[in-house]
């Protein structure tokens, strides 16, 4: 009888030598803040965090980059491609080029054509996954993961065995498999989302988007920065940035339930369930008081993940429209560490 090669589990597991007892942790000084970064996942609209990124380094950095001031930063898809970014010393306002002149090439097309694509959806991916995989190149070369500056978290879904999976930089030497990944390959790994990209096959494992488990990745870079450092949960500031939400409502006809209803609703139900999560669980760990969230207002109809022009027209100035009421508590929090210090003090 023939073999499925795609379910020939000769192949390895990725999570295979995962830790089964406590990570020994490593030192931190007690009296430092550990400053984490968040991004969600939100295809084109990943131009909500990146200029609020960058609106940040304008008026408070001297347009510096602002990832050296995190101690850790984890993404999920368009928000993992930010992060790979930050890790490599770029600038928010360089990372957001990729967004403002690049995104038409990413995915191409007018409105007619976003509406055809809309409905060929339903049976293929409506984008060329190549079209990404190239900006991706531009921007990163053949760049490794392991290059770079800042301890990155970036969550994927291993198709083979249906495993979560987050790649990782090695900041703890119990993290050795992921060093040596292209940053191209990690970026292609986190955003292949499966509504609008066909998933990314390589070395006999298949990945998907992270934003099938943790599209707001926030307890990620929680629970990693906790066992991999001797800090007390109190120690760390969670920076969260969001891509924007549509209002949610359950129609008469979801109650009713059944496949062809719930079609439409079951996605944005599981991502919104999953961020609200995320967010709660990390309340409780590190304290309220130790997190800001920043996300655009809740919309009738959201913005689509892919398309271009409107997400380019109305995130910009929302963007600024954040940075204006949380800017100088982000400045105080995450941007000088005198201050902070004196507080925990």
């Amino acid at each position: 009888m023939p073999r499925d090669n795609d379910y020939d589990h000769s192949v390895p597991r990725r999570s295979d030598g995962t830790r089964q007892s406590l990570r020994p942790v490593q030192s931190w000084p007690s009296e430092k803040p550990f400053k984490i970064l968040s991004i969600d996942g939100g295809g084109i609209l990943g131009i909500l965090p990146c200029m609020v990124l960058a609106e940040i380094e304008k008026r408070f950095l001297d347009g510096q980059p602002i990832g050296e001031h995190f101690d850790m930063v984890v993404g999920t898809s368009t928000g993992g491609i930010i992060a790979l970014g930050l890790g490599q010393g770029k600038s928010a306002q360089e990372i957001s080029k990729l967004y403002i002149e690049r995104g038409k090439y990413i995915f191409p097309g007018g409105r007619l054509k976003r509406w055809l694509r809309g409905w060929a959806g339903w049976a293929i991916t409506p984008y060329n996954r190549s079209n990404l995989e190239r900006e991706l190149r531009r921007e990163f070369s053949d760049g490794l993961l392991g290059s770079s500056n800042i301890p990155t978290c970036v969550p994927s879904f291993e198709g083979r065995y249906g495993e979560p999976y987050v790649f990782k930089t090695p900041h703890h030497p119990d993290y050795k498999k992921d060093q040596y990944e292209r940053l191209v390959d990690v970026g292609i790994s986190t955003a292949a989302a499966p509504t609008y990209f066909a998933a990314a096959q390589r070395n006999g494992h298949t990945f998907a988007d992270g934003g099938i488990w943790a599209n707001n990745p926030a307890m990620i870079g929680v629970v990693d920065a906790m066992t991999c450092y001797d800090i007390d949960r109190t120690q760390i500031r969670l920076l969260s940035l969001g891509c924007g939400q549509e209002s949610y409502r359950m129609r008469w006809w979801h109650r009713i339930g059944g496949r062809l209803v719930w079609a439409s609703l079951f996605v944005s139900s599981a991502t919104r369930a999953q961020s609200h999560n995320a967010l709660g669980q990390a309340g409780l760990m590190i304290g309220r008081p130790n997190m800001v969230r920043l996300d655009a207002p809740e919309v009738a109809i959201r913005i689509g993940m892919d398309n271009v022009d409107r997400a380019l027209a109305e995130m910009p100035p929302i963007a600024r429209s954040l940075v204006e009421g949380a800017g100088h508590r982000i400045n105080e929090m995450f941007l000088c560490p005198e201050q902070v210090e004196e507080a925990i003090l």
